[in-house]
């Protein structure tokens, strides 16, 4: 993973402000170097491009600098990304090393300018992987940019820092609050050379301040379609005929298994060891663990590919709330006083435990959701793979320290504001900080630990693509399968807006790099060309909630990826009920009202 930020500016070379640049290394920490170019068009106008790059080095085995330079053709690259195939062959070595060189072929002066664009656009288009990148052409003055189809990483434009200066970047200053998103739906090229102009009667730095109108965007399919994801499948719509009850046996279950161990085995295989690594916790990979379906099937699937001597951390975050720790002593003080049944009196004392004495006592973040599904995966898991060493991380935040971060939180996720961009972002931010108390056993942990691990694995996606929110449920109980069909269809359409740029900012402060194995292009076709009765376990004519008399009471939200769960061994995880996300949500904005 890279920080990437390009200026092109009709006045002088532009490098990123100092805070900008200090952000751009806590992406990429093992190095920063800057490059420059000049474009020389009719007229006399010149355009002076600065390239700054920093890597935090995951693939090749050793640091490769950027930005990448080619001075004989003066092609350019900053490249934030892992490519993990192109032209569906496996990437071995350095990615960016591959990609630059591809393009750079691609882009030959030999060739003219629409030859040059359709070589250029079929290598871009053959990359699988999360990415963000500026190719700089300079043999046909031809500037591209963009985000995979998925939008994994960040990117954001600014065309108003000064007058005929536009900027890309993985991040924002907090100076400056013009940058906006680059959307993740294709491929933008703009001409700084040229006599077709990009728009009408507009050149020089007049075409800068009108930058993304001016900017040709080429879309990720060739093919006409209608759908945004014809890229990675055709959505399938096909009604069940029948019952088709889904099992264990079913062959989407040994599917799904074999789809996510290829996926995963990419993402997690050959992560070179961590230089903050000490002796005693070999440790390269950590998880993003609520203690829900997707993580936990992500550790356990782990486990079987990992050395054993690996050790794989656990990243588990609560907070701390005044406001319902209050509302919580209040309830158990009124329980107390009318409380008769032996069932309400376990409840007092349980809650009263927790919230008694001291808000700052650890045992309230024990009360959080996440926490205790958390804790529960974590016993299974070490139930279940015995030979592993497991750390769960309890990463507790007070409330002062949330209040103390909220200035760079904010920052981080502009030009996202809202409410649930903030809700969101603090989770990521401080599980990713990677910092709390550790233990690898049943026993809560007293010792504080930071993890070394730079990889961080996300269940992100899997609810989309099998079904596992409660609008999908109550989609099927008002109208049944064709509007269960429609709700998937619009969370897979929207795949690419699911603010994951947003979530890349954030994650990437600390040195480390989100990984998404359930978001793996092959993965998402395979799941999107799959029929509905292969996915879920919704059943008309009966209760959504029918199942086999050999399997397991299991719920028939994502119920392909919990049968996967329980044939792993992981049985209670399988048929642990979904919390719906406004759980989630409420506790944090709950925690947002009390800080204002």
């Amino acid at each position: 993973m890279c920080g990437i930020h390009v200026s092109v500016s009709s006045t002088a070379f532009q490098p990123p402000s100092t805070d900008l640049r200090q952000l751009l290394s806590k992406r990429g920490p093992d190095h920063l170097a800057e490059a420059q170019s000049k474009i020389v068009v009719e007229g006399g106008v010149t355009y002076f491009v600065s390239l700054t790059s920093t890597v935090l080095a995951l693939r090749g085995g050793q640091v490769r600098p950027q930005p990448f330079h080619d001075s004989a053709s003066g092609c350019s690259l900053c490249w934030n990304g892992e490519a993990w195939r192109v032209a569906s062959s496996l990437v071995t070595g350095n990615d960016g090393q591959m990609i630059f060189e591809l393009l750079c072929k691609a882009s030959s002066v030999y060739s003219s300018a629409a030859d040059s664009i359709s070589a250029v656009l079929t290598v871009l288009r053959g990359i699988s992987g999360p990415f963000a990148f500026v190719f700089l052409d300079g043999s046909h003055g031809l500037l591209y940019f963009g985000r995979d189809r998925l939008g994994r990483r960040s990117l954001l434009y600014n065309s108003e820092l000064l007058p005929g200066t536009v900027a890309l970047s993985s991040c924002a200053d907090s100076a400056n609050r013009a940058w906006k998103e680059v959307e993740a739906d294709g491929i933008y090229q703009i001409s700084l050379r040229d006599q077709d102009k990009p728009i009408e009667g507009v050149n020089g730095s007049d075409m800068l301040s009108t930058f993304m109108a001016g900017c040709q965007r080429h879309l990720w399919m060739v093919q006409d379609s209608s759908s945004p994801t014809s890229s990675l499948g055709k959505f399938n719509r096909e009604l069940p005929l029948d019952s088709k009850p889904l099992n264990c046996r079913s062959p989407s279950v040994e599917q799904l298994r074999w789809l996510l161990n290829e996926s995963l085995k990419l993402r997690i295989l050959n992560v070179p060891t961590p230089p903050k690594i000490v002796q005693c916790h070999n440790v390269r990979v950590a998880v993003l663990f609520s203690g829900g379906l997707d993580c936990t099937v992500l550790a356990r699937m782990a486990h079987d590919m990992l050395p054993p001597d690996q050790e794989i951390d656990l990243l588990n975050v609560a907070f701390e709330n005044p406001r319902s720790i209050r509302a919580a002593k209040i309830t158990t003080q009124s329980k107390k006083q009318r409380s008769s049944s032996p069932l309400d009196s376990a409840y007092t004392q349980s809650i009263g435990h927790a919230v008694e004495d001291s808000t700052t006592s650890p045992s309230c973040y024990e009360l959080c959701p996440d926490r205790q599904t958390g804790r529960r995966a974590f016993r299974e898991l070490r139930t279940v793979c015995p030979g592993r060493i497991w750390r769960f991380i309890a990463v507790d935040v007070p409330y002062e320290e949330t209040l103390s971060h909220r200035e760079r939180v904010v920052g981080l996720i502009s030009p996202h504001n809202t409410e649930m961009d903030l809700s969101i972002a603090y989770a990521l931010y401080f599980a990713s900080r990677g910092t709390g108390l550790a233990s690898t056993s049943d026993e809560y942990g007293s010792v504080k630990y930071s993890t070394p691990a730079r990889v961080l694995l996300s269940g992100l996606g899997a609810d989309e693509l099998f079904g596992g929110y409660t609008r999908h449920t109550t989609a099927f109980r008002r109208n049944g399968f064709p509007a269960l069909l429609d709700e998937l269809e619009l969370d897979v359409n929207r795949l690419g807006k699911r603010n994951l740029g947003r979530d890349d900012r954030v994650i990437s402060y600390w040195s480390r790099e989100a990984r998404f194995p359930y978001l793996d292009e092959n993965f998402v076709e395979w799941a999107v060309e799959r029929p509905v009765w292969e996915k879920c376990g919704f059943r008309e004519g009966s209760t959504e909630h029918a199942h086999d008399s050999e399997d397991p009471r299991i719920d028939p939200e994502k119920k392909v990826l919990r049968l996967l769960a329980y044939e792993l061994g992981m049985h209670s995880v399988a048929v642990e009920k979904k919390r719906a996300v406004r759980a989630f949500l409420s506790f944090h904005r709950r925690l947002l009202t009390a800080m204002q």
